[in-house]
């Protein structure tokens, strides 16, 4: 058991819970609680920890941990020789506390290896990785992408995460200014979407959303000056939305590559939606209209 906050290990996981910089260098991300632990696909799994309080109360020792949250594999170390990749270890309260991200820890943590994807993921036509199936199974459909620009809440984009699983999107275009996906808390609000929703982050979004409509993918904008609302317009085919900046909106660089702005009517004073409802109204409308 580690008991002291001096530990190597203990340095790592606080660096890779607090720098961006040091967990895309691992190329892992951290995942806590036990429900999220439960959802990550086991050969994902770098290492995992538990808190003292949690091996006890659950009467389980650290061998049965790994084999309930899935065997840890040797793949990206935490550049830690004293890393055992064995088995999950096993931290005192204290120090389980210090490496938590959230103010009541769970007791269980994991190191988690990230899943890359491409464009083919994206449009829903690489189903190899496990990913767009539902009970095990393929399913076909046409795209469903959700394109967003310099979103910086970490509760706005784990929501779309986590509403785009439910609403079928087929995957996620990420500009590179938005908020890191691995973020802790981002991770935490796609209630283990981020497992199963493709996405990109690009430099160039123009580019990307070029991409899409050379795949016959029409890009539509949700946009104040929409001419249309969005349930006027036809989804059946596929489609992508362009979602902006909690704040400022699309930019107009961005907004230009739209095929068609859409509007989402509104009464009162209210002059615009949060994002992650915006795009969860969209998704869900194109759900509506495939299902017809």
């Amino acid at each position: 058991m580690i008991t002291s906050t001096s530990n190597a290990q203990i340095k790592e996981l606080l660096r890779l819970q607090k720098k961006g910089r040091a967990r895309e260098e691992a190329g892992v991300f951290i995942v806590e609680g036990p429900r999220m632990a439960a959802e990550i696909p086991p050969e994902r799994i770098v290492k995992l920890y538990v808190s003292e309080s949690y091996a006890k109360r659950e009467h389980t020792s650290a061998v049965d941990v790994s084999c309930r949250y899935g065997k840890a594999s040797a793949g990206i170390p935490l550049n830690l020789e004293s890393v055992s990749l064995g088995g999950a270890e096993v931290l005192s309260d204290p120090v389980f506390a210090r490496v938590s991200d959230t103010k009541t820890p769970q007791g269980v943590l994991a190191v988690v290896r990230r899943q890359e994807y491409t464009m083919a993921d994206i449009l829903g036509v690489n189903p190899d990785k496990g990913e767009n199936t539902r009970g095990g199974q393929q399913t076909s459909r046409e795209p469903h992408v959700l394109v967003l620009d310099n979103l910086q809440d970490p509760g706005n984009l784990g929501t779309i995460f986590r509403t785009a699983e439910a609403a079928g999107a087929t995957g996620l275009i990420l500009s590179r200014d938005c908020v890191d996906i691995y973020n802790p808390k981002v991770i935490r609000s796609t209630m283990g979407a981020v497992f199963r929703v493709p996405f990109l982050y690009t430099d160039d979004l123009p580019g990307a959303i070029g991409e899409l409509k050379a795949a016959g993918i029409r890009v539509f904008a949700a946009h104040l000056e929409g001419e249309n609302a969005y349930d006027e317009e036809d989804y059946c085919g596929g489609c992508a939305f362009l979602i902006g900046n909690e704040g400022n909106g699309l930019r107009d660089e961005v907004t230009v590559c739209a095929d068609c702005l859409i509007r989402i009517p509104m009464q009162g004073q209210t002059e615009s939606l949060n994002a992650a409802v915006a795009a969860a109204v969209l998704m869900f409308e194109v759900g509506r209209q495939r299902r017809s």
